[in-house]
């Protein structure tokens, strides 16, 4: 269980292991962030990467000088809509014979025909909520791809959506992350981030169950 201990003690401490790295390998620290963005976006076996509390950790190391901003905001910008690309393509390759396998557990078809529902009922503008969702954010382009979307709307709302998160975490991070507050307690907006992340899919599961039982009420 120590990898696990390991992985929390990363996403926790970002600031001070993204401080540490840059302090040793200066601006090869752009390419880590970069890949890094591109696998948490694009590789749908890698959905537990940090994405939003890197790019707030990233933004309040900028603040201090390490990084820029606006390099930042370029670079990973163009990694995150590159990796969703990726991501789609793939499931545009695979997705349909992943999810016909009968034995998978993890890709069912019954989630493919409940995604498909998703992106009916919410439309395009999946691919950029998803951006704000942990892991969420790495399946939702790879399951457009399987056949929910087709690839030049995907890559309306792909864009939107990268440019807007990145932007959004980039700049959070370069204007507060050094506020002596948030400084003096980064784990706790690092969970904050996470709790605020993940509060949409949970909210929507409560709606879908309360949907659920009044159906059930009104049908009895």
């Amino acid at each position: 269980m120590e990898w696990i201990k390991h992985v929390v003690d990363i996403f926790l401490h970002l600031d001070e292991h993204l401080s540490s790295f840059i302090s040793q390998y200066g601006t090869w620290t752009y390419a880590v962030l970069i890949a890094t963005i591109f696998c948490e976006t694009g590789l749908v076996v890698l959905p537990l990467l940090p994405g939003d509390s890197l790019l707030f950790a990233a933004g309040s190391m900028a603040a201090l000088g390490a990084l820029d901003p606006h390099v930042l905001f370029v670079t990973l910008s163009i990694a995150a809509i590159i990796g969703d690309s990726v991501n789609y393509a793939i499931g545009r390759r695979i997705g349909v014979r992943v999810f016909s396998l009968e034995n998978s557990r993890i890709f069912k078809k019954s989630y493919m025909e409940r995604t498909h529902r998703f992106y009916e009922k919410y439309g395009g503008k999946t691919i950029i909520l998803a951006r704000f969702v942990p892991i969420v954010r790495t399946f939702a382009p790879f399951v457009a791809g399987v056949g929910a979307m087709t690839y030049r709307k995907f890559l309306l709302y792909n864009v939107v959506g990268g440019i807007v998160w990145v932007a959004m975490f980039v700049y959070a991070g370069y204007f507060f992350g050094n506020i002596p507050f948030v400084k003096k307690n980064f784990e706790f907006v690092i969970l904050g981030i996470i709790f605020v992340s993940i509060l949409p899919p949970i909210v929507e599961v409560l709606r879908a169950r309360l949907e659920a039982k009044r159906g059930v009420a009104e049908a009895e």
